[in-house]
């Protein structure tokens, strides 16, 4: 996805998350860290490991298991001038604080004319793998995009995960921060100095002709996977990430979609009153966009997460699934086809073995 220049090297997803963490915490004395067990030999994947020596109990620290109160704490220190950074090891548990994320934190800066700010990241792991079944799989960032005051970010790759890590602390508004634990181990090119990555603004991942391909999160290198799998049947797919989901960019996948004239959007969820609804609509109501358009969508099955890793492999989207929806879209009157499975295996699932 990135060219090295002068000053970037290749660093895990992780590394990159720990070290924005790292350079904003030493540019700015306001910006601390806690969360369940981010001090522990773990340090949430290695996002965090080291932290606390190097900055102190004070500005890095564990927390009881009280997922509402800590949220509280959180929003009370950055009301007071502070910038918490708040980890939610699974995004699963936020659920037990969403009172005060949705009418507290969200709504502060507008229920006091502008005079409060809510400058808080709330960083939330999903992602499959393992048999971590229905409480410990769940995606829900299309219930934070329901809510204005709200920002939601989903960074896709290392060097995205740094920038918009920065972006986020930085930002006056709580900014949930979405990290899939399959791309942990992923490595990309990733500057060392410090920057920022705009919200709201998506990012063509691969030009292609014949459709667009939508991808949340993970699902973008899922579908930059299964673009390769189409072009040996001769289809061209281009493939966007958005990055953020609340702000969203709809004017590049706008512009896409009037070259191609076909959308696919895949996301890490399920497809119900999800993102990828969202997406679907804007595109539809855009005054841009040119000409009718076909659509479809891809996530999970709708049911709760199995347990079972054959199961998994029915309940989540993958790139073969993906190549062969859009053969389908494309090519209706060849029937079906399907890739060869094993051509479908991303190197980091295979590298994958679970969180502990």
């Amino acid at each position: 996805m990135y060219t090295p220049t002068k000053g970037q090297r290749s660093l895990r997803y992780v590394d990159a998350l720990r070290e924005a963490t790292i350079q904003e915490m030493k540019r700015d004395c306001n910006v601390f860290l806690f969360g369940l067990d981010v001090d522990d030999h773990k340090g949430i994947q290695g996002s965090t490991l080291g932290l606390q020596q190097m900055f102190g109990v004070e500005r890095v620290f564990s927390t009881p298991l009280s997922e509402d109160a800590m949220t509280g704490v959180a929003i009370g220190a950055a009301m007071a001038g502070q910038r918490p950074i708040l980890v939610h090891i699974r995004m699963d548990f936020v659920l037990l604080c969403m009172n005060q994320l949705i009418n507290m934190a969200a709504k502060a800066h507008y229920m006091y004319n502008g005079q409060v700010k809510v400058p808080i990241v709330i960083r939330c792991m999903i992602g499959k793998s393992w048999g971590q079944g229905a409480q410990h799989s769940q995606a829900l960032h299309s219930m934070f995009m329901h809510v204005p005051g709200l920002k939601v970010i989903m960074p896709s790759n290392a060097h995205d995960a740094k920038g918009c890590m920065i972006a986020a602390i930085r930002d006056n508004n709580p900014v949930i921060f979405i990290e899939h634990r399959l791309l942990y181990s992923t490595e990309c090119y990733v500057p060392e100095m410090s920057y920022t990555i705009e919200m709201g603004r998506a990012r063509v991942c691969a030009g292609g002709t014949d459709i667009t391909l939508v991808g949340v999160s993970n699902m973008v290198m899922e579908c930059l996977r299964a673009r390769d799998l189409l072009k040996e049947v001769g289809i061209n797919a281009e493939v966007i990430d958005p990055i953020s989901l609340a702000p969203l960019d709809t004017d590049t996948i706008v512009n896409s979609v009037n070259r191609t004239g076909k959308l696919l959007v895949v996301d890490c969820a399920w497809t119900n009153c999800g993102a990828s609804a969202e997406i679907l609509a804007r595109i539809s109501e855009s005054h841009k966009c040119c000409g009718s358009v076909q659509m479809e969508r891809m996530g999970f099955a709708f049911s709760p997460c199995p347990p079972s890793p054959p199961l998994e492999k029915a309940f989540y989207p993958d790139p073969s699934k993906i190549a062969a929806k859009v053969h389908a879209m494309i090519r209706p009157q060849d029937g079906a086809w399907m890739p060869d499975p094993e051509k479908a295996i991303l190197s980091h699932e295979l590298q994958f073995r679970g969180p502990f």
